[in-house]
């Protein structure tokens, strides 16, 4: 699977046409090293990244950098500090009223100050260019990041919403009206709530919830789901003084209804 990235090297680009007319132009051996220094690093990590199959776009400034990025959002974004027309703080603050993806810093300084600032507005990891820069370990900081991701997606996936009814199943947290119930549901419980809540209006066998809430445990009484039932009613209603979502169905079992 081919992953859209985009990384923008500010230091690598747009300090590279400076540095490249200031040094030329006094033809010093040691200026004309720095600035391939600066062109090996972007082609470097270009390369390094479409070789691992990264989809890779790439900027010359922060401004060219957020239409870009506005018109197509990527999945991740490395953002160099200190870029023209537009540092990186700047960009990474317009960027995160626009959309909300993993967003890694290069830094060439030492200093903890910009960690901290970029931290506090929203970038995930930092990677340093000083004391030895790293492409693979750029490479693994950025599936860290993807991996979070795609976690964090996953367990969007798994919650339960139904009229005022909002289960987290990744968390065991459960919502009624956008209120958190000031009883939390214990963990039997919760399971009993989101096999009645994942198909509304369907009957479940007492049966069935006792194998739900009890999968190892065969000597349950069935009469200890009505119980349970009735604690979780009782929760429900210190946030809700009507709540009759859980239908009991004589005989049978219990229902969820959609309020």
């Amino acid at each position: 699977m081919t992953i859209d990235f985009c990384c923008f090297c500010e230091t690598f680009t747009g300090k590279l046409n400076k540095l490249y007319k200031k040094y030329i132009s006094k033809r010093t051996t040691q200026n004309e090293t720095k600035y391939k220094q600066y062109r090996n690093i972007l082609t470097g990590i270009s390369i390094a990244l479409e070789r691992e199959g990264f989809k890779v776009q790439t900027y010359i400034d922060g401004e060219s950098a957020l239409i870009g990025l506005s018109r197509n959002p990527p999945d991740l974004a490395i953002l160099d500090i200190k870029m023209p027309r537009m540092d990186g703080e700047e960009l990474l603050k317009k960027l995160k009223k626009k959309m909300s993806i993993p967003i890694i810093f290069l830094t060439s300084k030492d200093d903890e100050v910009d960690e901290l600032l970029g931290l506090k507005l929203g970038a995930d990891d930092f990677v340093k260019k000083s004391g030895g820069f790293s492409t693979k370990v750029l490479i693994e900081r950025i599936r860290v990041q993807l991996r979070k991701k795609t976690n964090a997606i996953d367990d969007t996936k798994n919650v339960i919403s139904h009229g005022k009814l909002k289960l987290d199943p990744s968390q065991l947290e459960c919502e009624w009206d956008g209120k958190q119930l000031p009883d939390k549901l214990t963990t039997t419980e919760f399971k009993i709530v989101e096999e009645l809540a994942k198909r509304p209006g369907m009957i479940k066998e007492r049966a069935l919830l006792m194998d739900v809430a009890y999968r190892e445990d065969t000597d349950i009484e069935d009469r200890t789901i009505d119980s349970h039932v009735k604690r979780i009613r009782k929760k429900f209603k210190k946030v809700d003084s009507e709540f009759s979502a859980i239908e009991t169905r004589y005989g049978s079992g219990y229902r969820w209804n959609v309020s």
